[in-house]
């Protein structure tokens, strides 16, 4: 039986890992998202395409998790409204969580950060106020899965995110798998999907994807560098800000 990861482990996830997820094919979703040790939890969504089925399964197990949705201001106005009903739908402890309106002001005053730094946009509008906002949690979960993109293939249940522990519950789910369970749930869908917007975030930043594309291409497709918009922060958990260009 495959067991992942190998090792590489500190002590803390390593027990964790070996308790609930010793392998990919037995691990103890629900075992692992009760577990004490984990402290204060919280699910991090953009309410974009497939983000359903992570509050649905998630919220099933830990039904008062606080739910933080960043409001960039820059979202497309179908994925404000499908927000509103999954968290009605589902009695979501939303927190929405917004960038400070003075280094808004200050480093992006005309609304067009994104079309010249994406990084710096993305760092000003997700990062720090998500990094703000954890600062309050033990553990974070997350919606990524292995089969959206290379870049993310070889992702862990378990990882360590700076002093958090953050959590994976779907990423060995499979698209077949993911809309086997959308279906059975009978649970709403995004209405860009119906489009071929199959991974949705800020609408500056995102387009319709082509046939034969991965579920992520749309995303920042005129800027091949950028993959992610750096929520998923490094070992330190903190991010720099880059200077923006005179």
């Amino acid at each position: 039986m495959e067991s992942w990861p190998p090792g590489g482990l500190d002590p803390e996830i390593a027990i964790l890992q070996e308790t609930y997820i010793p392998s990919i094919a037995g691990s103890d979703m629900a075992g692992l998202l009760k577990d004490e040790r984990l402290g204060r939890v919280a699910i991090v969504s953009s309410f974009g395409a497939e983000s359903v089925i992570l509050l649905h399964y998630v919220s099933g197990i830990l039904p008062e998790v606080d739910v933080l949705f960043l409001d960039t201001g820059k979202h497309f106005p179908e994925t404000l409204e499908y927000r509103d009903k999954v968290v009605n739908d589902f009695d979501l402890n939303l927190r929405v969580l917004t960038p400070e309106e003075e280094e808004v002001a200050a480093e992006d005053p005309d609304g067009r950060l994104h079309s010249y730094e994406p990084e710096t946009c993305c760092r000003l509008r997700k990062v720090f106020p998500l990094q703000d906002a954890l600062a309050g949690y033990d553990t974070w979960i997350s919606g990524r899965k292995r089969y959206q993109a290379a870049t993310r293939a070889s992702m862990p249940v378990l990882e360590r995110d700076g002093e958090r522990i953050k959590i994976n519950p779907l990423a060995f789910w499979s698209k077949e798998e993911l809309d086997g369970y959308h279906e059975r749930h009978s649970l709403p869908r995004h209405p860009l999907e119906a489009q071929n917007y199959l991974s949705i975030g800020c609408a500056p930043c995102t387009r319709a994807v082509k046939p034969g594309e991965n579920a992520r291409a749309g995303r920042w497709a005129d800027t091949p560098d950028k993959t992610e918009c750096g929520i998923h922060l490094g070992p330190d958990g903190r991010f720099r800000r880059s200077s923006k260009p005179s």
